[in-house]
């Protein structure tokens, strides 16, 4: 039978450890170094907003432009874009979404066989979430495609630009300036300065372990997407 501890005694040196709270690991270098490139292309759009406006992205997804673009607009935008873009591009992007709702026909009549597994279907990191319900008007439906190209570009799928200017860019770290400086002034105590040139240990805060200045972003604009 186990002793009943006294009155006034302490619990076990374990059971206080679970009280006392926990610094949060620090991010591995591959990690950081992730986040940090993330946000800066998060920040490039935000300095560069015409990006997700060209009109050249509808080949990143002809069919999820069509219905959250195309079906959108009046006969007369329609051939202003078509103006825009040339007679070729326009048949391509025609082509293109001929050939993937084939490819959808094809694979909803075909009935795999019970012996040989299916393989699971790639899956498009920047699709993924992305509502294609009908949406209530033309202005939510733009923002969704909108969300789609965010996604797209911050993972680096955006085959045609050149994520060099941008990834190994510093002036893009501006978030990360942002979250360095608030946690700097967050650690300031009100005070006299004399208090803290005089030394005094009390007046001495130990330096956080754990944080490295980089804000995982990513998130923080995906409440819609995740």
């Amino acid at each position: 039978m186990s002793a009943t501890p006294e009155p006034g005694s302490h619990p076990p040196s374990s059971s206080l450890a679970l009280d006392k709270p926990m610094p949060r690991p620090p991010k591995s270098d591959a990690r950081t170094r992730e986040i940090r490139t993330q946000n800066r292309r998060r920040h490039y759009l935000e300095e560069h907003p015409e990006y997700l406006s060209s009109t050249e992205h509808e080949f990143a997804d002809p069919v999820l432009y069509e219905k959250l673009v195309r079906q959108y607009q009046t006969p007369a935008e329609r051939e202003a874009e078509g103006k825009r873009k040339g007679y070729s591009r326009v048949l391509e992007g025609d082509l293109l979404r001929g050939e993937a709702r084939m490819a959808e026909i094809a694979q909803s009549t075909a009935e795999p066989s019970a012996s040989s597994p299916v393989p699971p279907a790639f899956v498009d990191v920047a699709t993924v979430d992305v509502d294609l319900t009908a949406s209530a008007d033309k202005d939510e439906a733009r923002e969704r495609w909108h969300q789609f190209l965010t996604r797209r570009f911050v993972h680096g799928q955006d085959d045609d630009f050149d994520y060099d200017k941008v990834d190994f860019n510093e002036g893009f770290d501006v978030l990360e300036r942002r979250t360095a400086e608030d946690a700097w002034f967050e650690d300031e105590e009100p005070g006299w300065a004399s208090d803290r040139e005089s030394g005094d240990p009390e007046e001495q805060q130990p330096a956080k372990s754990g944080e490295t200045g980089v804000q995982d972003f990513q998130l923080a604009a995906s409440s819609q997407l995740l």
